[in-house]
């Protein structure tokens, strides 16, 4: 094969359903790019039949080649495996339920090509989401933009296009949590946008349910600032501060007035209150060195279990 132009990631999760439909697109974006192209599809151990279509396209065009884990590993482990396995020039990670039209990427190689190094997807509008869903997202990447020093794209998934150059530096970032959205802005580079209208999903349900959104939240805010302890300690403080006026109150109430009335109620109420806060602020401590502790165990970001089309070594 030619030296490869596009690499096109794929992760792939129970989506038998929208597979034939998203190789027929596939196939009409690849015969109208200029130069060689891949596509890398990792099946992130699926239990549906996902895999066994995922043989049967690299069978019928090889060009579509296949990563199977050993298990599932999470969306952003298999955008991960992508990256470490692509050869093209530019490379592009988008999902497989076609919410993130493939279309799209005509425009993203133009920005390509005119200069930048990582062109993000972002959604002008998003079609068959809830309104919950919609706020909550808008809310969170406004938060998150307040609290982190790197600026992370809004209404950017994990649809976009990255330079040669721009995937090797990824290549160095092995850390186990991962917010890939937010990494690939922090690496830098030259960064462009371009906008798209987002489908409704073409069959089958979201791999992405509120628990999973969550963690990923979590993930985002943990992994790219520690604002979470610095106003841990700031509450934690104006509590402590709180609780020492409160106790001065109380003593002058005693000894100075006759306004004081004796009882536990009031002295349970406040260890109660100073409880629950310690409890939370060891809880979000918990939560940091619980991430140190998976780091510093190094283990591997995934494991294949069988590949097909790649060469020895990739």
């Amino acid at each position: 094969m030619d030296d490869i132009i596009y690499s096109f990631i794929v992760p792939v999760f129970n989506e038998e359903k929208v597979l034939p439909e998203l190789f027929k697109r596939l196939e009409g974006v690849l015969s109208q790019v200029e130069g060689a192209a891949e596509v890398l599809l990792i099946d992130d151990g699926s239990s549906d039949q996902s895999y066994p279509l995922l043989q049967q396209q690299f069978a019928k065009d090889n060009r579509f080649k296949v990563i199977k884990f050993s298990r599932n590993f999470g969306h952003q482990n298999a955008v991960t495996a992508g990256l470490d396995q692509a050869q093209g020039q530019a490379v592009i990670v988008m999902d497989a339920d076609l919410q993130d039209p493939p279309e799209t990427v005509f425009d993203m190689i133009k920005q390509w090509k005119a200069g930048f190094d990582v062109v993000h997807a972002v959604r002008q509008s998003r079609q068959g989401e809830t309104w919950f869903k919609l706020a909550s997202a808008n809310l969170f990447y406004r938060f998150l933009e307040r609290i982190t020093e790197t600026k992370i794209v809004r209404n950017a998934g994990d649809f976009r296009l990255m330079d040669r150059k721009v995937v090797q530096a990824f290549r160095r970032l092995r850390e186990q949590h991962r917010f890939i959205r937010g990494l690939s802005c922090w690496v830098g580079f030259k960064q462009g946008c371009v906008l798209y209208q987002r489908h409704e999903r073409f069959a089958g349900a979201t791999k992405y349910p509120l628990k999973k959104m969550l963690r990923l939240a979590v993930n985002a805010i943990t992994s790219f600032s520690d604002w979470p302890l610095r106003i841990a300690f700031i509450v934690g403080s104006i509590v402590s501060l709180t609780a020492i006026m409160g106790i001065i109150t109380i003593i002058i109430l005693k000894f100075f007035t006759a306004w004081f009335v004796p009882g536990w109620t009031s002295i349970i109420s406040i260890l109660g209150f100073l409880n629950g806060i310690t409890m939370m602020m060891v809880g979000l401590l918990g939560v940091y060195v619980g991430k140190i502790f998976q780091e510093i165990k190094r283990r591997p970001l995934y494991i294949l279990e069988v590949t097909h089309g790649l060469e020895e070594g990739r």
